[in-house]
């Protein structure tokens, strides 16, 4: 009976397939706070950033309230609501508040909100009989501006991450095995649907599979490098068009003892791919990652040719991106093509 698929180390998105558990220093999180803020899913990070404003508006107002009292602004202000106009005892015409209509909390709370928000609606004013009050005001537009700043520069981080640029970053379905130059070949295709350029692309390639040392230690995703090949030399490409990057199959891949006959057995075999490199407008550097299983390479084929000169301009026909055709290829090893070649 066929043996289950191997659950895939990359998934074709780019996703790494691996969950944390049991983390049990939790407070290292918290000490990269903007990167855990930048990390956090849209509606976590709306919530909380709803909530720190509202959690300081409500701590301010709390502040303005408790100064307002110790001065005796409230009592000040209920004893002219209830006789306007007149200057009684205990209550004179020269009192000076630390804030002005400052009747209740609710008005301390609107106050607050005005201070840290830059609004002010002409009705309440911070005045100079208490020094306290005008510290209070300096400290509370701080901890706005810290807050704004730490917010907004987050919700900018989240909208301009660098997965976004790699969503237009697109590997072909398949992967082929097919002759190059004599020598098989491991090929892919790689390409870019904006027209701003990725500078500095790079690409590699590495096989993960379960392996066992000689001393009995097994090693579940052993990530081993192999060497990619591409039209422009070295593992630097100019992506303007989609490129085909392969890998020669020789005695140093690990692909070297597979054939079209045992390719589908080895179930364990998974070829990750990674393009990076950073984007042109915006400086940042982005990832794209693919991977391909064992019954994702087709052998003895080759990706048909989707770039056209037309009206003294290059074109690209991206519906035929991931088409592939049939070539006469051997279907044995590498190792077995190179010992035929060396008998002839």
């Amino acid at each position: 009976r066929a043996r289950e698929r191997r659950a895939r180390f990359v998934g074709k998105n780019g996703a790494c397939n691996v969950a944390h558990k049991n983390i049990r220093e939790q407070g290292r999180f918290l000490q990269d706070v903007f990167t855990t803020l930048v990390d956090l899913k849209w509606p976590h990070t709306l919530l909380i950033f709803t909530m720190s404003f509202l959690c300081s508006w409500l701590l301010f107002g709390m502040v303005w309230w408790l100064i307002a009292f110790a001065h005796g602004d409230l009592d000040h202000s209920t004893r002219l609501q209830r006789s306007p106009g007149e200057g009684a005892a205990g209550a004179p015409d020269s009192f000076v508040p630390c804030v002005t209509s400052i009747h209740s909390f609710t008005s301390a709370f609107l106050f607050s909100i005005e201070v840290q928000v830059t609004i002010g609606f002409g009705g309440r004013m911070v005045t100079e009989e208490c020094p306290a009050a005008i510290l209070v005001l300096i400290v509370q537009n701080i901890v706005g501006l810290v807050i704004n700043a730490i917010m907004l520069g987050c919700i900018f981080m989240k909208t301009s991450q660098a997965h976004r640029r790699a969503e237009t970053l697109i590997f072909s379905k398949h992967a082929v095995i097919a002759l190059r130059e004599g020598k098989l070949c491991f090929m892919l295709r790689v390409g870019d649907l904006r027209k701003s350029m990725i500078i500095s692309a790079t690409i590699r390639m590495q096989v993960v599979k379960k392996t066992a040392s000689l001393e009995g230690e097994v090693v579940p995703l052993n990530q081993i490098d192999i060497q990619m090949e591409n039209p422009v030399g070295g593992n630097s490409i100019f992506l303007v068009s989609p490129l085909i990057i392969y890998h020669v199959i020789d005695k140093n891949s690990p692909l070297y003892d597979i054939s079209p006959l045992n390719l589908h057995h080895h179930e364990d075999l998974e070829i990750i791919v990674i393009l990076e490199g950073v984007v042109e407008t915006t400086g940042i550097t982005t990832q794209a990652r693919t991977s391909y299983l064992a019954d994702e390479i087709l052998w003895g084929q080759r990706f048909v040719p989707i770039v056209a000169e037309e009206d003294g301009r290059y074109s690209v026909d991206y519906s035929k991106f991931g088409n592939t055709v049939k070539v006469p290829t051997p279907s044995c090893t590498a190792r077995q093509l190179e010992e035929d070649k060396s008998i002839m």
